[in-house]
């Protein structure tokens, strides 16, 4: 079905695409034309914790990008992968949600998923392909301590880091005003 082997940048070169880039030239190939070859793997989201995805998907920094089927299911050993209830629409031809890891007792850990949805014929709530892509990334806390993939510990701080993902997100994102400081 699909091979769970990484792709290797040479040195110096870096994996930015915009996530129009993404939905129109990597996942809507894929989508439409299966056989294609793509430099993005295809991992099982059941089989991997975050911190396991160095080495298996395509990674260019701390992003971690890979193909996964849409019905995959999101929990593994050790969490899930929850929806935090945002969807962006790209363009007329995906969306993207997006998810964050969760450790098997409830706890959120500092893990963010985007995964994007080829969209059929402009609509913004309907896939027709049963490919997603998936960016995972460690949205980095803004207080002194590093995170682990285990960690139980709390780390609290005056603005969560969901709200930083929210604040992160651009001006052009969502038709309110600007959440940036």
């Amino acid at each position: 079905m699909g091979s769970e082997s990484s792709v290797k940048l040479p040195p110096g070169f870096y994996f930015s695409p915009t996530d129009e880039e993404l939905v129109l030239h990597f996942l809507y190939s894929k989508a439409s034309l299966p056989n294609h070859p793509n430099i993005i793997p295809q991992l099982h989201l059941s089989q991997h914790h975050p911190c396991q995805l160095y080495g298996k998907a395509l990674s260019s920094g701390n992003q971690h990008y890979f193909f996964t089927e849409e019905k995959e299911n999101r929990s593994t050993e050790h969490g899930y992968w929850k929806e935090i209830g945002v969807t962006k629409p790209i363009n007329k031809w995906g969306i993207k949600k997006y998810f964050v890891f969760n450790l098997g007792e409830g706890s959120e850990t500092s893990w963010v998923m985007e995964e994007y949805h080829v969209s059929e014929f402009g609509s913004h709530d309907e896939s027709w392909s049963k490919w997603v892509l998936c960016k995972v990334y460690e949205k980095k806390m803004s207080q002194q301590g590093a995170s682990c993939c285990y960690s139980d510990d709390d780390n609290e701080s005056e603005v969560s880091w969901l709200d930083q993902v929210f604040m992160s997100l651009d001006d052009h994102d969502f038709d309110q005003t600007s959440l940036h400081n």
